[in-house]
């Protein structure tokens, strides 16, 4: 089970973050800055991908035909999570590269001892991919926190090692999460993970509704705060939108300025997320893809 995908989003918003109606009330806020004006620069399109967590209904009804729309769409990448679908990893390899998709990317919980570590690693490497992101993790204890970054820090040495780049993905709690003093667990995590083995794969909307749930008046500088201020690399988006109410939307439908985002920081993978399609899941999947390749920023 992937700690990333178990509370709904509305609950995550609201009872997991400690969000009530004032939060909602502002979630308006993404749009106030004066939206940044397009210039020339646009997403490179070897640098798309998609994180299989948003078709997983449709991948749950048929993974083959799922995959084979995700490439006929023109993704070049997937970032992997939920399993190999009953395939071992070189068969999922194989899989693939006959779509011409590479799985350049997963979403892996921490592992329970150092043989789960290996196998992770070893499937990693098999896949092909360059990057293994850790998708949740969530605690009111600090000590946990620091628990989990010394583990994660073992990890991304091994990792190395094997070739990977080994990340951590935001929600919005690490933001708003009071472990006392005014000390969140972002400020743990950026703290002792250490910067030579650890990067950071930026959730946007998360990380926005972060700025929300705090009350700042800017939530994307909030989050452009966050880009710039941790001592880790941030070599992964997450690029997901927004809607007023502060659920997930469609790319493009939103509040979120990405332009506004990634004139400041580019990335080596912009990964379309909606964890809850506006539509359908192939729907989100067309919509992201054509925002990424036709943004201008």
């Amino acid at each position: 089970m992937c700690y990333g995908y178990g509370p709904s989003r509305r609950s995550l918003l609201a009872a997991g973050l400690g969000l009530g109606a004032a939060a909602f009330a502002v979630s308006a806020a993404p749009a106030a800055a004066a939206p940044h004006r397009p210039g020339k620069r646009r997403v490179p399109p070897g640098q798309i991908s998609i994180q299989l967590y948003s078709v997983r209904d449709d991948l749950a009804q048929n993974y083959d035909a799922t995959l084979a729309y995700v490439a006929e769409t023109g993704y070049p990448k997937v970032e992997l999570a939920l399993g190999y679908f009953g395939r071992t990893a070189g068969q999922l390899r194989a899989f693939l590269d006959g779509l011409g998709v590479h799985a350049s990317s997963s979403h892996d919980d921490i592992s329970a001892d150092d043989a789960a570590l290996e196998t992770k690693i070893a499937n990693a490497v098999t896949l092909g991919q360059k990057f293994m992101v850790v998708p949740y993790l969530n605690s009111t204890s600090e000590d946990q926190w620091k628990a989990w970054a010394e583990r994660m820090n073992v990890e991304a040495a091994a990792a190395r090692s094997a070739g990977l780049r080994y990340g951590y993905h935001n929600h919005a709690h690490e933001f708003t999460t009071d472990l006392g003093g005014g000390r969140t667990p972002w400020d743990v995590l950026t703290s002792e993970l250490d910067p030579r083995l650890v990067h950071l794969e930026i959730d946007i909307y998360w990380a926005v509704t972060g700025g929300v749930g705090r009350g700042v008046s800017d939530p994307v500088r909030f989050a452009l705060d966050v880009i710039r201020r941790a001592p880790q690399r941030v070599l992964q988006f997450h690029v997901k939108d927004r809607h007023l109410d502060g659920d997930m939307a469609d790319l493009g439908t939103g509040t979120i300025d990405f332009r506004r985002i990634f004139d400041e920081h580019r990335v080596q993978e912009y990964i379309v997320e909606n964890d809850t399609p506006d539509v359908t899941p192939r729907r989100t999947t067309e919509v992201g893809y054509d925002y990424l390749r036709n943004l201008r920023f």
